[in-house]
């Protein structure tokens, strides 16, 4: 095989590349180990020059990062209004909250067919090419309308919700034409696997997708997390705790993760359960995203909201029941935190994966691990049923669960933590992308149509 070309929407900033934060970066942490590699996308800057941008290169630790800049417009129209206002609400099952514009899906299309043209010329003709996520589905088909023949794979990290919502949007089968261009496309779970390749079939199109759950790296997040229990940020958040329980949440401010019902269920179970008041402390980290979009903003007022209301009508003068942060926490401290918590509280309304639920059970203590409470719409929740699996939407279920969780015996807790643990060892970031890299290799190849006339 020769090179493996990355190409996704953001290329890491220079400080993650050495210190992978999470995500994408931690993912492929170990793809990019293999051989020489190349890591192509948008550098984060935006630039008023119209045209091909000039294409930025930097190497670091033997991985080629090459960037480009977009424009104000191409970065409005491309990334916020049609990637982040389109494509990530109908993919996460919330049609009602689509903007469609048919100016930014041209530019969604030229934006995607620029980074083909950028790309091209750094191409050698065995490279494999690997794709990720929706902001670009196009580009394979633009790849190979520039003659690309070699191998490219696509791998999406939200779900796939089925055709009869897909086609809600204006151009969906164009993009699900465009997709045969991948030879694999690689999903989070069966059930969007299912979801995809029915849509390819409802439309006269050849499957193409195949499940292949991402993980993290479970041995080197452990041995962070019993670093990061004996730091200075431990200490100050176990003295704080004063002896109660901790639950913890840790969630980017979006609508999907199902922050307003989390914390309803928490309201239920401080109502329903009053033996814990005083007991336990709710501890949600969520940094806050796309600040500048009224989703997110009505959001961020709706949970300020729920706080208030929890801790006004709970809180004593010396225990405050729920702590909200909109500030972002390093990761290495949060792997203190997850192993200091005895509940992790998880409850997406629709996730492609979840790495919170896999780092939190990769932090525990095997002498005393804590409780997954974990929403059964978690793309990591078929991998994960020894959580205590939750609706989101009942708030008296989640009440339940945490009472379950906070008084779930030691016996148990270990039992389901074993499980758990042999899971997140089973499916880590390196299994995730040799095995997809393989299937890739093995896949039928697209059939090339001839080259028109230069």
């Amino acid at each position: 095989m020769g090179r493996l070309i990355i190409v996704s929407n953001r290329v890491p900033s220079p400080r993650e590349r050495l210190q992978p934060a999470g995500g994408l970066t931690v993912g492929l942490k170990d793809a990019l180990r293999g051989g020489e590699s190349l890591w192509f996308g948008w550098s984060g800057n935006q630039s008023e020059f119209e045209g091909d941008p000039v294409v930025g290169m930097d190497e670091v630790d033997g991985v080629t990062y090459a960037t480009i800049d977009l424009t104000a417009r191409q970065h409005e129209g491309f990334y916020q209004n049609f990637s982040n206002g389109i494509l990530w609400p109908l993919f996460h099952y919330r049609v009602g909250l689509m903007s469609y514009s048919r100016r930014d899906w041209q530019t969604y299309l030229e934006v995607n067919a620029m980074f083909a043209r950028c790309l091209r010329g750094l191409l050698q003709p065995d490279d494999v090419i690997w794709v990720h996520d929706y902001h670009l589905f196009p580009l394979g088909q633009a790849l190979r309308d520039l003659g690309v023949a070699g191998r490219i794979g696509f791998f999406l990290h939200i779900p796939v919700p089925p055709w009869s919502l897909v086609r809600s949007m204006p151009g969906a089968k164009l993009l699900l034409e465009d997709m045969q261009a991948y030879d694999l496309i690689g999903v989070q779970t069966e059930e969007d696997a299912d979801n995809l390749n029915h849509a390819f079939r409802l439309n006269g199109l050849t499957e193409r997708a195949g499940a292949f759950p991402i993980g993290i790296d479970p041995h080197e997040f452990r041995e962070q997390a019993e670093e990061s229990v004996r730091r200075e940020e431990a200490d100050r958040l176990r003295a704080s705790l004063r002896g109660t329980a901790l639950i913890l949440g840790v969630d980017r401010l979006d609508y999907s993760k199902g922050l307003p019902e989390r914390f309803r269920g928490y309201e239920a179970f401080m109502a329903r359960y009053p033996e814990h008041r005083g007991k336990v402390s709710f501890l949600q980290v969520a940094p806050v995203s796309r600040g500048d979009v009224e989703e997110y903003r009505q959001l961020r007022c709706q949970l300020d909201e729920l706080t208030g209301r929890i801790n006004g009508a709970y809180a004593e003068f010396d225990w405050t029941p729920i702590r909200y942060l909109t500030r972002p926490v390093a990761r290495d401290i949060l792997a203190g935190f997850y192993r200091m918590a005895d509940v992790a509280l998880i409850t997406p309304l629709r996730d492609g994966m979840n790495l919170v639920a896999k780092e939190y059970v990769a932090a525990q203590d095997a002498a005393d691990p804590g409780v997954l409470v974990l929403s059964h719409f978690a793309g990591a929740a078929p991998e994960m049923d020894e959580a205590v699996l939750v609706n989101p939407f009942d708030a008296d279920e989640i009440a339940d669960a945490l009472h379950q969780a906070l008084t779930m015996g030691l016996e148990e807790r270990q039992r389901r933590w074993r499980h758990l643990d042999e899971d997140v060892r089973r499916t880590t970031a390196g299994f995730w992308a040799r095995d997809f890299l393989k299937a890739l290799d093995a896949a039928p190849p697209v059939a090339m149509p001839p080259l028109g006339p230069s």
